[in-house]
């Protein structure tokens, strides 16, 4: 047996406000889900990305949480690739500098595919990559 694919990813982050603001208004994912102070949740596709602020997650659930959800939670920045195809990475990069965000590199792969990276506000380093970087 194996998974079939990855349902959920998580990213911490220090600013969870501007990383909700990032991530809805800069990369125009759809807000699921959303606890103050603590997380929010957003849907990509067939999956869902996490932020999570890490302060309010290693000790575990709120004492008045439903679910038993273990501790979690990383100290630094983190990593995330989203998939585009090359035309919309090209529209990417324009859309990301007109809206500040610094382009850190860009640049193809040996074996073909193109990449952008970039920070979100808690400096985790995001990637818009050509799904066949990995032969997909």
């Amino acid at each position: 047996m194996r998974p079939s694919a990855i349902l959920e990813s998580a990213l911490y982050v220090t600013d969870l406000a501007a990383a909700e603001a990032f991530y809805r208004d800069v990369m125009g994912l759809e807000p699921l889900q959303k606890v103050d102070g603590r997380h929010v949740f957003f849907r990509c596709g067939q999956g869902v990305l996490l932020l999570f602020n890490a302060e309010a997650t290693k000790d575990g659930p709120p004492p008045v949480a439903k679910l038993p959800v273990p501790a979690h939670g990383t100290v630094g920045e983190g990593h995330l690739c989203f998939a585009a195809d090359a035309g919309e990475i090209a529209a990417w990069k324009t859309r990301l500098e007109s809206r500040g965000v610094p382009i850190e590199a860009d640049f193809e792969w040996p074996n073909g595919g193109r990449s952008i990276y970039f920070r979100d506000p808690s400096r985790n380093s995001i990637e818009i990559a050509e799904p066949r970087i990995w032969g997909l």
